[in-house]
């Protein structure tokens, strides 16, 4: 099972896709006639459902599973009839392989987020870590994992990271620890495709990402790592983890204490603009 940074695994995919599964399949296949029934093509939906044509095109050849919203975006479009078969193909499907049970509760949570912040001091966020960098963290797991166990973990966590290029209307933000790239996880290759792809990340309208710098007198985040959502209803929930364990935090004064605690940070830490130039320092440095 893949949790946000790490886990046990059971099962196994092959390759750096998931396995589509009949239950993807079939609810692939099902809003794919749906949407040729109202005459839209592929491009047209996307623009309508407000995801991109490639991750639709992922949906309806069973290769991704289904965010909880796509329901009710698509009830407007395809009408309340189809709706309903939509939402009856969706509740035989069983959750995505690779979960660990006690993230699920999360997972569920960041599919539906209009705001993800994240604040990282052991790995890269698992949302910006590129394939390299998942086997590299992987690979370090005790006990080790099997070459099938393994494969279910990158594929898994490749499935999640469906959030940062089909969600335009999501506002991402990461705060990491310049130690946490200075590293080298997996070695100086390794090292080189992760800053890249945070570069490439950087880039996206709705990511902000800064880096706290190695020498910060004055830190909030001493307690640790956080992460932290706002719902469609514009509550906030937080989460944190480690060791095979997590908590989900939903009492209001303990959500409080954590924005407080990433606020502060975003002040602490480098400036969206300074990351990115350290980031390119780091890089030509590799």
């Amino acid at each position: 099972m893949v949790t946000e940074n790490g886990g046990d695994s059971n099962g196994g995919l092959g390759g750096g896709e998931p396995s589509p599964s009949d239950g993807l399949k079939a609810f692939g296949a099902v809003l794919k006639a749906l949407r040729e029934d109202v005459h839209l093509t592929q491009e047209q939906f996307a623009a309508r459902v407000q995801y991109s044509v490639a991750y639709v095109a992922k949906i309806e050849q069973g290769k991704r599973f289904p965010p909880r919203d796509l329901l009710t975006r698509s009830e407007d479009v395809l009408g309340a009839t189809a709706s309903r078969v939509l939402t009856a193909a969706a509740g035989s499907l069983s959750r995505r392989v690779g979960l660990a049970s006690w993230f699920l509760q999360w997972a569920a949570i960041e599919e539906e987020a209009i705001t993800l912040c994240a604040y990282e001091c052991r790995v890269v966020p698992g949302l910006l870590q590129p394939e390299p960098y998942i086997r590299a963290v992987f690979s370090s797991r005790l006990p080790p994992l099997t070459d099938k166990q393994l494969d279910t973990q990158v594929a898994a966590r490749l499935e999640r990271q469906h959030l940062l290029g089909g969600r335009g209307n999501t506002a991402f933000g990461f705060v990491i620890e310049e130690s946490v790239v200075r590293r080298q996880t997996g070695g100086p290759d390794v090292t080189c495709a992760l800053v890249d792809h945070l570069l490439a990340t950087a880039d996206l309208r709705n990511v902000e990402l800064q880096i706290m710098p190695l020498r910060q007198p004055a830190h909030a985040g001493l307690d640790g790592s956080l992460y932290l959502a706002e719902t469609p209803d514009h509550h906030w929930v937080g989460y944190t983890e480690g060791h095979d364990a997590s908590t989900l935090i939903t009492q209001g004064h303990q959500v409080s204490s954590m924005l407080q605690r990433y606020g502060r940070m975003r002040s602490q830490a480098l400036s969206p603009e300074a990351s990115v130039s350290l980031l390119e320092q780091l890089r030509g440095a590799l």
